[in-house]
């Protein structure tokens, strides 16, 4: 008995020297095998890395270029295709400057004129307003909401017409104004809420919807604009039967605009409402020879 119980102790005791050799032999080895694995993944992200850049850095390369190239072929694509035609800037809330520059940077080319700019404060004074409209047809439209959708849309061909009814309201429905309220044969709405609270934001979603509607019915194209990194409003526009530019920043959004201008209708851009990222290229107006193409169309086809 003696001798058996020795020999399991001995037993137990190598058995747990050898598991210790092996414990210390595999945190050697594992350091080194954990320490060579993180060198080697650090190697291979760093590679991708550098990859990665060079893509970009050839893909931002090709895109300067074509920006480039489109610049430089913007003016023959729409020189003095709006020539005679007075247009308005409708600004619904607020005008932000770069929207200002980069409409003018597309009209400066097509020997269009902008007659006038205005600004519809938001949102509306409801009982001014009703000052303005009188006792007609739109009395009561501080309290009724109906009244004010159908006076909207009244201000709105008025605004296309150059009609009494928007003159008389000019004062209570626009925080700012330039030019002359005329007739105009386009109008370019750009669309920046102020903050609002329900009340106010469903009075002035009744206000708008109504101008943008009663200048859509006016018989002139109207077309919605915005940068590549505003908020869209392209499905307001679009639900109130206006076309769409989403890109205006751009020099594909510049030659959007103008062919809408022109009587192409959709939304353009890039953005995930756009149908296409421009529309079917119009032949110059008759007669228009300073592009450099035949007055009948685009190319040199028989």
């Amino acid at each position: 008995m003696g001798y058996s119980a020795r020999y399991h102790a001995a037993s137990l005791a190598a058995v747990f020297l050898a598991l210790a050799v092996g414990i210390l032999i595999g945190a050697g080895f594992g350091d080194e095998l954990v320490e060579g694995g993180a060198e080697n993944l650090e190697a291979s992200l760093q590679t991708d890395l550098e990859d990665a850049r060079a893509e970009i850095n050839d893909l931002q390369g090709q895109l300067d270029d074509a920006n480039d190239y489109v610049e430089e072929t913007y003016p023959a694509l729409v020189s003095d295709t709006l020539v005679d035609r007075t247009l308005a800037v409708v600004a619904l809330g607020n005008r932000p400057e770069d929207l200002r520059d980069h409409i003018g940077d597309a009209l400066e080319p097509t020997g269009a004129e902008v007659g006038e700019v205005a600004v519809v404060g938001e949102p509306p004074d409801r009982e001014a307003l009703a000052d303005a409209a009188g006792d007609g047809p739109f009395a009561g439209l501080d309290r009724d909401d109906d009244a004010l959708s159908d006076y909207a849309q009244r201000l709105g061909r008025d605004l296309v017409a150059g009609g009494r009814l928007y003159e008389e309201a000019s004062d209570s429905l626009l925080s700012g104004f330039s030019g002359e309220q005329e007739p105009v044969s386009g109008v370019i709405v750009i669309r920046d809420r102020p903050d609002l609270d329900d009340d106010e934001a469903a009075s002035t979603e009744r206000l708008e919807s109504g101008l943008l509607e009663g200048m859509a019915d006016a018989g002139v194209p109207v077309v919605g604009v915005q940068s590549t990194d505003s908020d869209s409003s392209v499905g307001f526009f679009e639900s109130r039967g206006i076309s769409t530019v989403d890109n205006v920043d751009m020099a594909a959004g510049r030659v959007a605009l103008v062919f809408v201008l022109r009587g192409a209708q959709g939304n353009y851009g890039v953005g995930e409402s756009a149908d296409a990222l421009l529309p079917d290229l119009l032949a110059p107006p008759a007669g228009n020879v300073a592009s450099g193409l035949p007055a009948g169309g685009f190319g040199s086809g028989d």
